[in-house]
């Protein structure tokens, strides 16, 4: 049978050679973010602004398959970039209220996805010193849209869930009651690590520990996850923590002093750190010996605690011997310790941006165009637990804290989430 030309490229009902047109391609979602505050080099900046500018990934530059078209921000500070974004981005429009991002004005839920960055800004502090970023109260407005629209869709929050662990509790219990996707935390799990190693699934796991820096209730959570990301990946799975205990200052040095623990698994990872402060100047040898840790850290703070099934851990703050995050495990069957670092290269002044966020971001996409999270929410549940547990410890003057709320059980991914490139 001929086809003429015409008949080939019209797809000629009827003929043994239709040429279907190609198939419809998916619409891209549609993005709001919810911010507190949004300024150069706050995490809103940091992740927002990889969805309207895109961010390089894999050596090229990679442009989000999906678009943010709406923002409601908090505070609007002298500093304020969100008003050069929108005037800047022809497609984005900002909105004076939670209910209008999410409708685009409307009165029915009208996006895809939200992004909620509930870090930054000048809120209260509680007694025990904990920012009250309003990250639930935010998290209420997007759940009472979607109440109301008869619907909803996948959320990310930045960080812990909150600093209150009932309404943290609750937020986790109300997106699995409504069933959307609900991905959090930080970029401690999903960075590069160096090496770049993952805890083999199954290990089974004695002791962990994370050596670190930051303050209490800000990086003491990105210390907990840089353990949590490892260990959950343990024989069985997660099994929950049972208690915790903080040690500040003199206590921290006397816990040290009697090995509550592994003075061999501290050493290890302080040998991933590249910000070691050197002890001494003209030798070859600077790693710290205790008197020098003493020296070099001021105020040293340590979270100590214990899983239902038995393994041990211990995120300690070292302010003025470390600025980065370094962890190190005891596994079983192995003599040397297993040790890696979640390396997050700071920006240096010049650059606008953390690259450690893009994998972050890069997850995010993962949930937003599959409607599943690509790594558990009870990780960060469990991690919030656990930096409210620490506060709560520190507050009762450094007694054990018993955490039977914290009996969080759950699988890890089998697939690794860290970035390798």
């Amino acid at each position: 049978m001929k086809i003429s030309r015409r008949e080939l490229i019209a797809g000629t009902v009827g003929s043994p050679f239709v040429l279907r047109g190609a198939p419809p391609q998916p619409a891209r979602p549609k993005l709001a973010a919810v911010c507190t505050i949004y300024f150069r080099m706050s995490h809103a900046q940091h992740i927002v602004d990889r969805f309207l500018d895109g961010y390089g990934w894999n050596s090229r530059h990679h442009h989000p398959p999906m678009d943010l078209i709406s923002i409601y921000v908090d505070e609007i500070g002298k500093d304020d970039l969100s008003r050069e974004r929108v005037a800047r981005h022809p497609t984005l429009k900002m909105y004076s209220t939670v209910a209008e991002a999410l409708t685009c004005g409307g009165s029915k839920l009208a996006v895809d996805g939200v992004v909620l960055v509930g870090e930054h800004g000048h809120y209260p502090k509680t007694e025990k010193g904990q920012v009250q970023y309003p990250r639930y109260q935010l998290f209420q407005q997007i759940v009472k849209v979607f109440r109301d629209s008869g619907r909803s869709v996948p959320v990310f929050n930045d960080k812990h869930l909150s600093w209150n662990w009932d309404w943290a509790k609750e937020m986790y219990d109300t997106s699995r009651s409504m069933g959307f996707a609900f991905q959090a935390g930080s970029s401690l799990p999903v960075t590069w690590r160096t090496p770049s190693l993952e805890m083999p699934l199954g290990s089974k796991i004695r002791e962990a520990v994370s050596v670190c820096y930051g303050g209490v209730d800000s990086y003491d959570f990105h210390g907990l996850e840089t353990i949590q990301c490892m260990v959950e990946r343990r024989q069985g799975g997660e099994s929950g923590v049972k208690w915790l205990q903080a040690y500040r200052g003199d206590n921290f040095w006397k816990a040290y002093e009697d090995k509550v623990w592994s003075h061999e698994l501290m050493e290890s990872a302080l040998c991933r750190s590249h910000t070691l402060t050197p002890a001494r100047e003209g030798f070859n040898d600077v790693f710290p010996t205790p008197d020098d840790m003493r020296r070099l850290v001021k105020n040293p703070v340590a979270y100590h605690y214990e899983h239902h099934d038995g393994v041990r851990c211990t995120m300690m703050l070292m302010n003025g011997l470390v600025r980065d995050f370094n962890f190190a495990a005891q596994l079983e069957g192995h003599r040397d310790p297993f040790s890696t670092q979640m390396y997050l290269p700071m920006p240096d002044g010049r650059t606008t941006l953390a690259n450690f966020f893009s994998p972050l971001v890069n997850n995010m996409e993962k949930m937003f165009l599959t409607g599943k999270n690509a790594y558990p929410l009870e990780r960060t549940l469990l991690t919030t637990g656990l930096t409210a547990a620490g506060v709560e410890s520190l507050y009762r003057k450094q007694e054990r804290y018993q955490t039977p709320h914290l009996a969080i059980s759950y699988q890890p991914t089998k697939e690794s989430t860290f970035w390798r490139t």
